[in-house]
């Protein structure tokens, strides 16, 4: 398993470049980065195959596909143990409308970044899912205004 402390200038290139646009050619890629295209592929590879680049997704427009809500729920246990907290992380698999779910220090236990059709979606999901269920003791919604920075996860 390469560590961070094995990656060179080109390996940061390579994946500052990726984040930016997962669909650049390899070609490109290469010319971006300053080396020829086969020790480029072999680079991309390598960080793939270390688990760098965890994988390739298209970002997509969630109100022009009819998705207006987006808000965030902070979610509170009744119970911490292990069991409890991955049982709710289960859980949250289930739901489509939990797009993203982080196990949090602090006041709440979750942080569950959701994406809905529209505030009655959302305000269903919120009564009839989240709040009933089991284990579930506190739950903070917080609805978007809008977005205002949209950058790769990861500031290399």
């Amino acid at each position: 398993m390469t560590t961070r402390a094995e990656l060179d200038t080109i390996d940061f290139k390579i994946l500052r470049e990726l984040q930016r646009d997962g669909r650049i050619t390899n070609v490109e890629l290469s010319e971006r980065v300053g080396i020829s295209a086969p020790p480029c592929l072999r680079r991309v590879r390598k960080l793939e195959q270390a688990g760098f680049i965890r994988g390739y997704r298209a970002m997509l427009h969630a109100p022009s596909l009819g998705f207006d809500i987006v808000a965030f729920c902070m979610i509170g246990l009744k119970h911490q143990s292990d069991a409890n907290l991955k049982a709710f992380a289960a859980m949250t698999n289930e739901w489509p409308i939990v797009r993203e779910t982080w196990m949090v220090s602090g006041e709440s236990d979750f942080l569950l970044h959701c994406v809905a059709r529209d505030l009655t979606q959302f305000q269903n999901f919120v009564i009839e899912q989240l709040t009933a269920a089991e284990n579930v003791d506190t739950v903070r919604t917080m609805l978007t205004i809008r977005q205002v920075k949209d950058e790769g996860l990861v500031a290399i």
